[in-house]
């Protein structure tokens, strides 16, 4: 423990130098950190993806500095100190985990998730749903709606009954896909709902639809650039090769990228 501290303690004293000293940490504000802390959570989700813990060491490093620089402005401003921040989600996680530091008495992780939701709608006093990120990506946010609503019973009672949902709108989404007239906005609105539904059921099936996409467009840069590869090994550009030449070359790809 005492290690961890000094370690902190580290952080903290090297946070107040830079702050004082140099002159692009001195500019930087709240405001300005923003798209930099946005940019840095996705490259810490590319090492979660990726599963490189090298990486992913250094993206947690990166994401604590800007967790201590916001509260190193926070503190000039006379807003809150780290401290503050601390303390504060020790309160929380104390009062959302009665299990552990109550008489509260749980089977299973589902009923956890449940007493949590419960415990913040209490004091929040707002939709089940106010606690979902407006800016989130519209996958992750569909995934945490569905999340959000489970907790208060609005579930399907089992996944044949979702698979079904999801075969009901892929045929509505197909109907306006292949209409004698279409409608872009009816079209944009089934396709919506048949990624919704789709999401929903990846829920089911203990899926994380964000990460499965993610290694699906991972699969196919990897697989599109050793097709780019070999079509210069044969001296050739994609862009001149027939798509029955190009099909050959990404069914190459499948036994080197799987």
């Amino acid at each position: 423990m005492e290690e961890k501290l000094k370690a902190f303690e580290r952080v903290l004293n090297i946070m107040d130098d830079l702050r004082t000293k140099c002159p692009w940490d001195k500019k930087q504000t709240i405001e300005s950190l923003r798209i930099l802390t946005i940019e840095e959570t996705y490259e810490l989700t590319d090492a979660i993806t990726k599963k490189d813990m090298p990486s992913l060491k250094e993206e947690l490093g990166d994401l604590l500095l800007h967790i201590v620089f916001y509260s190193r402005i926070a503190t000039e401003n006379g807003d809150f100190t780290i401290a503050n921040v601390m303390n504060d989600l020790c309160e929380k996680l104390i009062e959302r985990h009665p299990h552990i530091y109550g008489d509260v008495i749980v089977e299973n992780d589902e009923q956890v998730k449940q007493n949590w939701e419960q415990i913040k709608q209490k004091k929040s006093k707002k939709s089940m749903l106010a606690g979902v990120p407006v800016s989130l990506p519209a996958l992750v946010k569909a995934y945490r709606m569905q999340e959000k609503a489970k907790q208060v019973g609005f579930e399907w009672e089992n996944k044949h009954q979702v698979w079904e949902k999801v075969e009901e709108e892929l045929n509505e989404f197909k109907e306006e896909a292949f209409a004698t007239e279409i409608h872009q906005e009816h079209l944009e609105k089934e396709f919506g709902d048949l990624l919704f539904s789709l999401v929903n059921l990846s829920r089911y099936l203990n899926i994380d639809p964000e990460a499965a996409l993610e290694k699906t467009n991972l699969k196919f840069y990897n697989r599109f650039n050793l097709m780019e590869k070999m079509a210069n090994e044969q001296e050739k550009k994609l862009h001149e090769m027939k798509l029955e030449e190009m099909d050959a070359l990404w069914n190459q790809t499948k036994n080197q990228v799987p």
